[in-house]
């Protein structure tokens, strides 16, 4: 399944949500979490990973992977944090939207 333009910043701001992760693990958790509907190309990934690093929203550093690899390991930052806060909200606000079209039985007016 194809992801909205901004759907993937704001599921990857999810994933560290609760703590530090490699690129690799939020990718799975995002599939994972959505029982194998969203696939996240690696090139999507890391684009949007150093993206997000830019803006401050979360920050990075190198560490061991469970498999004992180094593996650069990215967690939210307080910006992170209030942008995930924003983002959340604006996904549930656009999901209530769809779903009252999706469930409209007459025209509006």
């Amino acid at each position: 399944m194809d992801l909205l333009p901004g759907t993937l910043d704001v599921l990857i701001l999810r994933g560290l949500a609760r703590g530090p992760r490699h690129g690799y693990a939020v990718a799975r958790w995002i599939e994972d979490c959505s029982r194998g509907s969203l696939t996240v190309l690696d090139g999507a990934l890391y684009a949007a990973l150093h993206r997000m690093e830019e803006r401050e929203w979360i920050a990075a550093e190198w560490g061991q992977s469970p498999t004992g690899r180094r593996a650069k390991f990215y967690r939210l930052t307080p910006v992170g944090k209030r942008q995930l806060e924003a983002e959340s909200k604006g996904w549930a606000d656009y999901v209530l939207a769809v779903g009252r079209v999706m469930r409209a039985t007459t025209q509006p007016g």
